[in-house]
C-alpha cells in the first residue's frame, strides 16, 4: 500500500493530460483464473479514480463456443458505470462508458465495416470517391479511439481494434491478468505520462 501511495504521489506531480480512454487486452484463459472477474471490476474502479472517461476491454477468444458463457458472466459484472458487451456477430454500436468486446477482433470488425460501405455504394447512397475516414468510424462497433492500451502477459496485441488504436500508446507488461494490481495500473499511467504522443507525426 505504501508503494501504491508513492506511485500515486508521482502521478499527482505530473502536469500531463491523463489518458481519458483506457483499453485493456486479455484472453479467455485469463478469465478462467480464480479472481479474474474481481480484478476486472477493481480495474474499472482504478481507471475512473484516475480520470478515465471510457474503458474498453478486449477479450481475445480461441474457441467461440465459450463466447455465450463469457458474455453472460461479463454482463453480470458489478460495474461502477453503464456497461455494454459485444460478441463476434454483434453489429450494434457500443457507446457506454465501459465497453467489452468478446472475440470481436479488429479484422472482423473492419471487414464488416467495409461490407457495409460496399452495400451503401451498391445502393447508390455513397460514391466510392466520396468515402472518407469518418464513413468507417461511424460504422464501427467500437468507435472511440483509446489513448492507452494495456496488454498483460505478453508483447502481442492479438487482433485488437486495428483501426481505432493506430495512434494509441501501447503498454506491455509480463504480469498475468490474475496478478494485475493497482500498482501495475499506476505504473502504466506513469509510463503514459512520460511519453509525448505524436499521433503519427
Amino acid at each position: 500500500m505504501l508503494y501504491d501511495a508513492y506511485l500515486a504521489f508521482r502521478l499527482r506531480r505530473h502536469r500531463q493530460e491523463p489518458p481519458r480512454h483506457i483499453a485493456v487486452v486479455i484472453t479467455e484463459r485469463d478469465l478462467l483464473e480464480q479472481g479474474a472477474y474481481e480484478t476486472l471490476t477493481a480495474f474499472f474502479e482504478w481507471a475512473f479514480e484516475y480520470d478515465a472517461e471510457r474503458i474498453t476491454v478486449s477479450v481475445s477468444v480461441l474457441d467461440e463456443a465459450v463466447v455465450p458463457t463469457l458474455e453472460r458472466e461479463l454482463a453480470k459484472l458489478n460495474a461502477p458505470r453503464a456497461l455494454a458487451v459485444r460478441a463476434p456477430d454483434d453489429t450494434e454500436q457500443a457507446d457506454e462508458p465501459i465497453q467489452i468486446s468478446i472475440g470481436l477482433g479488429g479484422k472482423r470488425e473492419f471487414t464488416e465495416t467495409v461490407r457495409q460501405l460496399a452495400e451503401a455504394v451498391d445502393r447508390g447512397e455513397l460514391s466510392p470517391s466520396a468515402i472518407e475516414t469518418e464513413h468507417i468510424d461511424s460504422r464501427l462497433v467500437f468507435r472511440a479511439e483509446p489513448d492507452l492500451v494495456i496488454k498483460t502477459g505478453a508483447e502481442r496485441l492479438s487482433d485488437f481494434m486495428i483501426w481505432q488504436s493506430v495512434y494509441s500508446e501501447l503498454y506491455f507488461t509480463d504480469i498475468n491478468w490474475r496478478d494485475f494490481r493497482k500498482r501495475d495500473y499506476l505504473r502504466a499511467l506513469l509510463d503514459y505520462e512520460n511519453r509525448q504522443r505524436r499521433f503519427g507525426s
